[in-house]
């Protein structure tokens, strides 16, 4: 019996490593085929069009502009494709043919690193040669010329939004146009930035020699490089142009005429007059004095904190003249002086985490710190649609230490030791869960619909995230190293001293005027608007009980820590 059995194991040994030696050669002969494919491909593509670039191997190595137009600063690398784009063309060169096109099987593969075996040795890039844009581009608006944007601050200074997939010329004008922008650039194929002034440093259209990551065949600039549109009208499928925002009535300067930059007099000057003279001139606030129009900044000087009664300016033109009394008005352009991000010119030191509960507010404190500071805010996950909206250290490593602070909603304790400081952001529970049950139902800017507050899911979303709410601060202030405990509410009602103390933290010198800046752009394009209504009342009484137990518990966490007290609307709600 032993003879048989030693046969059968002998004859399973010698079958394993049969399937072994198999498999390797399987895998082996699948490699060479793909790589014979590709290579293929790349030398028909150099021989069937002389649009079809070179890709140099620290482009592929690197992911040019898949971290944005600034990733890359070193002058020897040419501002070419990634590997997962098609070919370059200007706003008016021809499709390549069908076959250069990459299937995705092998677009993916490109990025492994035995792809570097064949792009060593494929030639230089041809040089592009874009002809003026045609009808086509015109009807979109004026297609005015490559440019610079190498400088310290952008060129374009006003809105900016990015798209990795479906960005066009029209996408892009129709956001400038909406906030009475003239100009609209593109950069990097994915990136559109607006502003009022024509950039001054033109170079070579073959400059701006990527497309549109949702538009083939049309010139979205490249790294540091600009293409420029002039804004003649909203495209039909637009929104509508916003108007000017009335902010209310205010004590004037005593000489306006040297407080203010910019000043249009003139008989029966109107609201819409008085906007769209200081967007032009790029400036956020519209003041209105009988037939005198001033346009302004916020500053220590002209705050907007100190509004009077409305009747005050709604005297005869004269008297209100007189008296300094003034409307203003907020324009649609955004308060350039606060713009500018950046990553930082180091790694940090100091690896710092800003961290929350889900639906506490951290986008909106993401917001306020990069505008505050200069410097982006990275990120523990990856949100496409964040990044879309100008958060570009969204796509940055979140260990890069690039980034001023990174956003986490982690609680563990390995996670939180690997932070040498955090800014922990609180907000009531009740508005945090149903900010999260809203996100969770209908996206970033969206409300659940009523069905979703009626279904089982809402309360056992509650029970699930309530307790959740309540072990992220007790964790963090049992295991952060260094936390500086900020109340969203608090940071509502009190921005300018609040941010201050945030930025302070941060270790980064920030003026007066920039803080006024961030308070005039505090809102910034990714927050809820309106109200949406909840009747009946989504919390039960049982939910409250539940989540009232653990404010309490919370709250005596905070003062056993020596920290402030939970704010008193928490409870009783």
């Amino acid at each position: 019996m032993a003879k048989p059995f030693f046969r059968l194991q002998k004859f399973l040994r010698r079958t394993q490593l049969l399937l072994l030696f198999l498999t390797a050669a399987y895998l082996m002969a699948g490699s060479l085929l793909l790589l014979q494919r590709a290579r293929v491909a790349v030398s028909q593509g150099s021989r069937a069009s002389g649009t079809l670039q070179a890709f140099p191997v620290a482009t592929v190595a690197l992911g040019v502009d898949l971290l944005g137009s600034r990733a890359l600063q070193d002058p020897q690398v040419s501002p070419d494709l990634p590997v997962n784009a098609d070919v370059v063309r200007s706003p008016l060169t021809r499709l390549s043919p069908p076959g250069l096109r990459w299937s995705r099987r092998n677009r993916s593969s490109a990025r492994r690193r035995w792809f570097h075996h064949y792009t060593s040795d494929l030639q230089a890039p041809p040089t592009l040669a874009p002809e003026p844009p045609g009808p086509a581009a015109r009807i979109r608006g004026t297609y005015l010329g490559c440019f610079s944007d190498e400088g310290q601050e952008r060129t374009l200074k006003g809105a900016v939004f990015y798209d990795l997939r479906k960005m066009t010329v029209s996408h892009c004008q129709d956001a400038c146009a909406e906030r009475s922008y003239v100009y609209a650039g593109l950069e990097a194929g994915a990136e559109c930035y607006c502003g009022n002034r024509l950039p001054a440093a033109r170079i070579s259209v073959e400059e701006c020699n990527q497309e549109c990551k949702g538009e083939k065949g049309t010139a979205c600039g490249a790294s540091d490089r600009l293409s420029v549109y002039r804004v003649d009208m909203l495209q039909t499928s637009s929104r509508k142009r916003q108007t000017a925002t009335y902010r209310g009535c205010f004590q004037l300067p005593e000489n306006s005429t040297n407080a203010f930059s910019s000043a249009l007099i003139q008989a029966n000057v109107t609201v819409e007059t008085c906007s769209e003279f200081c967007s032009q001139k790029e400036f956020p606030l519209a003041v209105l004095r009988g037939w005198e129009c001033y346009c302004a900044y916020p500053t220590a000087q002209f705050s907007l904190r100190d509004a009077v009664d409305s009747s005050l300016c709604g005297q005869a033109p004269e008297a209100r003249r007189l008296e300094g009394y003034g409307d203003v008005y907020q324009t649609p352009v955004q308060d350039t002086r606060c713009t500018d991000r950046r990553f930082l010119p180091h790694k940090s030191q100091v690896f710092v985490a800003l961290s929350s509960f889900p639906g506490a507010g951290n986008t909106w404190a993401r917001h306020l710190i990069e505008h505050a500071t200069g410097f982006y805010t990275g990120s523990y996950y990856f949100d496409g649609t964040l990044y879309n909206k100008g958060f570009k250290g969204e796509k940055d490593h979140w260990r890069s230490r690039r980034t001023i602070c990174v956003k986490t909603h982690e609680s563990g304790r390995r996670e939180i030791e690997m932070f040498d400081s955090a800014i922990l952001l609180i907000r009531n529970p009740y508005r945090s869960l149903m900010a999260e049950f809203n996100r969770k139902c209908a996206g970033h800017l969206g409300y659940a619909p009523d069905h979703n507050w009626k279904s089982k899911e809402w309360p056992d979303f509650v029970n699930t995230y309530a307790s959740w709410w309540s072990s992220h601060v007790l964790e963090w202030l049992k295991y952060g190293k260094r936390l500086l405990v900020i109340h969203y509410e608090e940071l509502r009602r009190s921005l300018v001293p609040t941010l201050r103390d945030m930025v302070a933290f941060l270790n980064v010198s920030v003026s007066e005027e920039r803080l006024l800046c961030v308070e005039n752009n505090k809102e910034g394009n990714f927050r809820r608007r309106g109200r949406h209504p909840q009747d009946p009342e989504p919390f039960t009484p049982e939910m409250k009980d539940l989540i009232d137990g653990y404010i309490r518990t919370v709250d005596r966490a905070l003062r056993d820590h020596n920290w402030t007290g939970l704010p008193q609307e928490y409870v009783p709600r």
